[in-house]
């Protein structure tokens, strides 16, 4: 059993490799499919299977259950399936089990819900505030440029041209884009950069990093997410880093821009999932209507 039981961990090892090396995955997704893989080997275990011919669909049924009584959002349970498939899709791939208990499984619905936004004056009100240069400059990319998290933290200074108003990102799948910068997001820009020019003599880096810490480290994603968190209280709110680029989205839809556009200023793959921000902006221009002609 404990010999099969190490199978499991060595076919799991192998695969993460493959999604490094060969996929060219990020960090963050990695240990996401690692994460979500190691729980379902330990499902296994407690259940005392140990063998890969003895995992069936009914196997795979019995941990989405588990999931669901574990209180698991539809979502995480998602995910966790479509890693899974594509570790089992692997394994058949490389000859290393006979069956896939995973391809006759029913993906779980799940309702798409419409992303939360905020209004252009609660962005507006957040700006007007004694922010601090990094939350304001934080703040204003995540919303100019609609950027996700994970591409806010990795930025450079070579990133950012302010000559030619840009960013450059890197967003899923390490795929490159350039989203254009407005003036007020320029200028919080500058306005930071003084403060980063601090930090930098403070403790005598040499950094490419754009956003530091005041330890002068890399800024952590939970740093930001506490940073927009807090900022989220002047307008009486939660939200997220997600929330703001959400906002971006669906206020480039109000004012006209183009789908397609809006598509790649994202950095989505697929239109469809911008297409959401379509429905938001459908919903805000009803709320809108229906609050004038009840005035």
């Amino acid at each position: 059993m404990a010999k099969i039981l190490n199978n499991f961990y060595d076919y799991l090892s192998e695969y993460i490799e493959y999604l490094f090396i060969e996929r060219g995955l990020a960090n963050n997704t990695e240990q996401a499919y690692r994460r979500d893989l190691t729980s379902f080997i330990g499902f296994l275990e407690k259940n005392d299977i140990g063998d890969f011919e003895a995992i069936t669909r009914s196997t795979v049924n019995s941990y989405i259950r588990e999931m669901r009584n574990q209180g698991y959002a539809p979502t995480s349970i998602t995910r966790k399936i479509a890693s899974l498939r594509g570790w089992f899709k692997w394994m058949i791939s490389q000859e290393l089990i006979n069956h896939d208990p995973t391809l006759t499984l029913e993906q779980p619905k799940l309702s798409r819900h419409l992303p939360k936004v905020l209004t252009v004056n609660e962005i507006s009100h957040i700006l007007s505030q004694n922010l601090t240069s990094i939350d304001k400059a934080i703040f204003e990319l995540l919303y100019a440029a609609g950027l996700r998290v994970s591409e806010l933290v990795s930025l450079t200074l070579s990133n950012i041209n302010l000559e030619q108003d840009y960013v450059r990102c890197f967003g899923k799948g390490s795929k490159e884009r350039l989203v254009p910068i407005g003036e007020e997001a320029k200028i919080a820009i500058n306005s930071y950069l003084k403060e980063r020019n601090f930090i930098v003599r403070k403790y005598n880096l040499n950094t490419n990093t754009f956003f530091l810490s005041e330890n002068g480290q890399r800024i952590t994603r939970q740093e930001v997410y506490n940073i927009i968190k807090n900022l989220g209280k002047h307008v009486n709110k939660h939200i997220t880093p997600h929330t703001v680029r959400h906002s971006f989205a669906t206020h480039l839809l109000e004012n006209g821009a183009d789908l397609r556009v809006v598509q790649e200023l994202l950095g989505h793959s697929d239109v469809s999932t911008t297409q959401l921000y379509t429905h938001v902006s459908k919903k805000r221009l009803k709320e809108v209507y229906f609050n004038i002609i009840n005035e």
